[in-house]
């Protein structure tokens, strides 16, 4: 039940941070299957609850994801990948864009919401 494919892992797994050893500790999770844990998730848009037992703990694919984030992992592995894609000439750049532009949601009443009466006033 392998999302990544063995060439792919061995692409990626360099990039991850390695396991801090600490005396009696417990075993670190076995970083294939809450990488692809973590992308089941997001791949099926399920709840972390609902992550099958193959991939491990939900509570430490959760956990590896935001701390991947804030350490800059994801970015690497895409960077790695989109680099190992060219490299096999698996990209069409002309029909490729990057957008990083975004519209917030507001929250409450959308601006142009017509306004709501004053108190007090009749009429």
């Amino acid at each position: 039940m392998y999302i990544l494919s063995d060439q792919q892992w061995e692409l990626l797994h360099p990039l991850l941070p390695k396991q801090r050893f600490k005396k009696g500790g417990r075993p670190r999770a076995d970083d294939r299957k809450t990488v692809e844990g973590i992308l089941w998730v997001l791949k099926t848009g399920a709840q972390w609850g609902q992550l099958p037992k193959s991939y491990g703990s939900p509570v430490t694919c959760w956990r590896r994801l935001h701390q991947w984030q804030e350490e800059g992992v994801w970015d690497r592995m895409w960077k790695k990948l989109l680099k190992s894609l060219n490299q096999e000439e698996k990209l069409d750049w002309a029909m490729a864009f990057l957008d990083g532009s975004f519209a917030p949601a507001k929250k409450g009443d959308l601006v142009w919401a017509k306004p709501k009466k004053v108190k007090g006033r009749n009429g």
